[in-house]
This record gives C-alpha cells, sequence and structure tokens, in this order.
C-alpha cells in the first residue's frame, strides 16, 4: 500500500515538474527566423516552421481567427485605445495565435515633418518604450513599423527613420524580426527600401484588386528576400466602376468572397518562394466609403461569406453552415452598374435572390445611407452616415417597396440573415432627383 502511495506520490509530482517547465517554455518569447533553403524562403518559430494563415484586426474576433484556424492576426498600432498591447497579446496567447504587432510611425500626410530632428528623436524614444514593454511576450511575431508610409510622401527621410526604429528593435530584441508595410508596390518604393532600409528583415505589401499582379511585379522590380501580404481583400473602392454621379460601386459580399479566392491564389499562394503569408483586411468591420466594404464581420458580428472562403482557404474544406450567397439584387429593375435614377415622393421595388445552402429560414433587413460625402485616405477614421428614416409601403421578405427619399445621393442596402450568424449583403447607390 505504502509502495502504490509512493508510486502515485513520484507521478503527481512529475506531472507538477512538467506543468511547470510548460508554463515556463510558454512564458518565454519566441524565437523567430527566417532561413533560405535554394531560394525559398521560410518563417520559423522557434525552429518549427510557420506559414502566416492570418487576419487583420484590432478590436475585431480574435477567438474565430483560432475557431477557423487561422494562426495569427496583425495590428496597427500597439495601444488601440480599448485594448494595452499586452492585453492584445495576452488574448492572443489565449486562443493560440501570434502577433504582428504594428507600431504607430507618424505619417507626412498627417503633418509629420522628418527633417525635424528632434521629433523624429522623440518618436523613436517613444518607439523604443513601446518595445520595451513587449518584446518578451511569447505571443508576439513580427514588428510591423508604420503602415503605409509611402502613401502621399515626398521625403524620402522617412525611411532612414524607418531603419532607424528597425535598427533600435534588433538591439533590444533579438528574437524578433521587423518590417513595414506599403501601400501597393512600385520600383521606386523598393528601391528606397532597398537603399535606406537594409536593416529591414522581410517586406510588407498592400494590394486588393491587382494582388494576382504581385509575384511578377516583386520579380520584375528585383525584390529577391522574403515578404509578406499584410492586408488584402475586397476589391478598393479607387478601383471599381462608378455610377454616372461618381459613386464607386461596391460588389455584393457574394463577388468578394469568390474574388477573394482568385486573389489568394493568384497572388500569395502563387508565390511559394518568396512570400511566407499574408493577413487578410478586415477581421471586424468598419467604415470606409461604406459599413460593409472591408470588413468581412458585419456591425452585428455575423461573419459574410468572405469568412466562408477564408476558412475555405484555411482548411481546404466549408464550414458545416454556409453564410447565405446573393443571386441577383435590383432596384427599380437596374442593377448597381446601370445608374439608378429616382423620383422624390414616387413607390418603387427593390427585391434580391438568396440561395442558402442548408435551406435555412433568411431574415431580411433593409437600410437607406446617404452616400458617405467625409472620406479619407489610406484607411483614416470616418464617420459613418446615419440611417435615413424612410416609407415602407410593403415588405415581403425579398421584396422592399418603399417611397423615393427626398432628392439626394443615396445607398439601399440589404442584409439577408440566416439565423446562424451569417449574413449576405449588397448595396445599390441611387439619385433622388
Amino acid at each position: 500500500m505504502k509502495n502504490i502511495f509512493l508510486i502515485i506520490l513520484s507521478f503527481v509530482f512529475l506531472i507538477s515538474c512538467k506543468t511547470r517547465h510548460d508554463a515556463s517554455q510558454a512564458a518565454k518569447p519566441a524565437k523567430v527566423t527566417l532561413q533560405n533553403v535554394n531560394g525559398k524562403y521560410e518563417l520559423l518559430v522557434n525552429n518549427e516552421p510557420f506559414y502566416i494563415k492570418g487576419a487583420g484586426l484590432e478590436f475585431g474576433n480574435k477567438a474565430a481567427v483560432a475557431q477557423h484556424n487561422g494562426n495569427s492576426f496583425r495590428t496597427w498600432r500597439t495601444e488601440n485605445g480599448t485594448q494595452s498591447g499586452k492585453e492584445v497579446l495576452d488574448e492572443a496567447l489565449k486562443y493560440g495565435l501570434m502577433v504582428t504587432m504594428g507600431i504607430d510611425v507618424a505619417r507626412e500626410r498627417h503633418g509629420f515633418d522628418y527633417d525635424d530632428t528632434l521629433a523624429v528623436k522623440e518618436q523613436l524614444e517613444q518607439i523604443k518604450k513601446e518595445v520595451l514593454e513587449l518584446k518578451d511576450h511569447p505571443a508576439l511575431l513580427i514588428w510591423a513599423i508604420g503602415n503605409e508610409l509611402n502613401l502621399r510622401y515626398t521625403n524620402p527621410k522617412v525611411w532612414d527613420a524607418v531603419n532607424d526604429i528597425s535598427k533600435m528593435i534588433h538591439q533590444i530584441d533579438t528574437n524578433h524580426l521587423t518590417t513595414t508595410p506599403l501601400a501597393g508596390i512600385s520600383k521606386k518604393e523598393i528601391n528606397q527600401i532597398k537603399e535606406r532600409c537594409s536593416d529591414l528583415d522581410l517586406l510588407s505589401i498592400q494590394m486588393y484588386g491587382d494582388l494576382p499582379d504581385l509575384p511578377q511585379l516583386i520579380r520584375e522590380y528585383d525584390w529577391e528576400k522574403a515578404y509578406m501580404v499584410t492586408e488584402w481583400g475586397a476589391t478598393g473602392h479607387w478601383e471599381v466602376p462608378k455610377t454616372s454621379w461618381g459613386a464607386p460601386i461596391e460588389e455584393n459580399s457574394s463577388v468578394k468572397a469568390a474574388n477573394y479566392l482568385k486573389r489568394y491564389t493568384g497572388g500569395i499562394e502563387a508565390d511559394s518562394l518568396l512570400c511566407v503569408g499574408s493577413y487578410v483586411f478586415l477581421w471586424g468591420h468598419k467604415q470606409e466609403r461604406t459599413p460593409t466594404w472591408y470588413g468581412i464581420f458585419l456591425e452585428n458580428g455575423n461573419e459574410t461569406e468572405s469568412v466562408d472562403m477564408m476558412h475555405f482557404i484555411w482548411n481546404d474544406k466549408w464550414p458545416l453552415n454556409r453564410t447565405p450567397q446573393i443571386e441577383s439584387f435590383t432596384l427599380n429593375g437596374k442593377t448597381a452598374y446601370q445608374n439608378v435614377d429616382l423620383e422624390a415622393g414616387k413607390e418603387y421595388t427593390a427585391s434580391i435572390r438568396i440561395k442558402d445552402f442548408e435551406n435555412d429560414s433568411i431574415h431580411y433587413l433593409w437600410e437607406i445611407l446617404p452616400e458617405s460625402v467625409l472620406l479619407q485616405v489610406g484607411g483614416d477614421d470616418e464617420m459613418r452616415p446615419e440611417n435615413l428614416p424612410f416609407e415602407i409601403v410593403e415588405q415581403k421578405k425579398a421584396e422592399l417597396t418603399f417611397i423615393a427619399p427626398v432628392s439626394g445621393i443615396y445607398r439601399l442596402f440589404i442584409y439577408a440573415d440566416d439565423g446562424h450568424k451569417h449574413s449576405a449583403t449588397a448595396n445599390i447607390p441611387f439619385r433622388v432627383k
């Protein structure tokens, strides 16, 4: 009996030691490196291959990234106003995710002067504090220095500042890599990065509709090192057709999802030598031209079909319950591409055709918003237009008859909810005379 007791005691002791060992290992910073074997780059985390299956988010559903089998997310700053950097990393660790941590770097388009040596030095010292605070967290993967610093800039000294930040990081943090995300790609920027930012470990590119061109452009512009795609997704508002009055036409959620697959296959997966992974934009929701353009979640937390597509990309199979698909959507018999003009005070009908794989019961929500006029660039904050009250004559599930509002420029939105936290969505710009 005594021997059995001693065996049990020894077993408990061994388990306790292992638990403490695992906990101590988990508390250590990850060692992140890049290796190049015969021209093929690979990201390693603690000597294990790590291909980034990631999403861009700050306030989005981090648990859902893990549930859909993603392995990482990126941020744009260390302090997002809701969570501290440590809290973001702690939450990532909770779900088994690694983080490319954004560092907010001042932009020339916001008035920062990179000829002001004192301001540049003060920025470097502030960033050093941020790095010192977070550098040993086990969920940290890569430092992303700034975001789209090439957008509307003229002073190349910004790249000197980026290089100095990278050097500083490497001096105090020997475990993690550095990068800087560019808006698009051009020969000019590649040359500037190669000449002035040689300390960076890898490059980050952000592209949308033209993403399938990236592997060719990378080689055409003579970038020979590793890179990742830190933003990609819906066709940009600058890339789509416009109405005769200049409103960009947003693709519906089903067209978007189909394009996600084409862009991933052609622009990310196609480059197995230099590309080490990507972060889809945006794992959450935001107002940018519309409340639905770039977020792959809706404001109420529902998933759109683009989340289904990311699940397929990350798992090579579809989720158990899929989001409704849009087959057609018209207002007054016209699509969004046919310049919908209405007359104030008259009746008009909108109709949508939905396909649901599981034949779930669909709930339809209609909304009219004035066209957004407080427009920003580079993803800067925009105000969401307020809902416009309007008179409904009749609503029959997938069909709405309403009275056109007073003269102005608007969009009619439809949200088709399957009751399982999935929604199809689309909008049609229209003009009332």
